[in-house]
């Protein structure tokens, strides 16, 4: 599997969980109606099926490699929907844990 669908994957599973987990904070922190909860169900559901099509075979591995993504992609998101500012040091940790990510998926290997 290629760089980019990787990093894809990544991205995409990233969406469904955070966003799932949003949902489903809106829905019991903000008050948001019920269906915002059922629907963040569903993309955590989606979430793990995206992880699943990583080339990959080691879910240890992969899971680890996501966590990374996670730090990152929840900053973003952040940002993006409740108009949070990371500082330097958010920034820098999710930085190192993007090192981390590429260390883990991308380091050769032998066979």
């Amino acid at each position: 599997m290629g760089i980019i669908k990787i990093i894809i994957l990544f991205v995409l599973a990233a969406a469904a969980e955070i966003g799932g987990a949003w949902l489903v904070w809106q829905a019991v922190r903000e008050d948001k109606t019920w269906w915002w909860a059922a629907l963040g169900v569903v993309a955590l559901g989606a979430y793990g099926f995206i992880a699943s099509l990583q080339a990959d075979a080691n879910f240890g591995r992969v899971l680890a490699a996501y966590g990374g993504v996670f730090i990152a992609g929840s900053l973003v998101w952040g940002m993006i929907f409740d108009k949070f500012s990371p500082d330097r040091w958010d920034i820098m940790g999710a930085l190192v844990a993007l090192a981390g990510v590429s260390i883990i998926m991308f380091a050769p290997r032998g066979a």
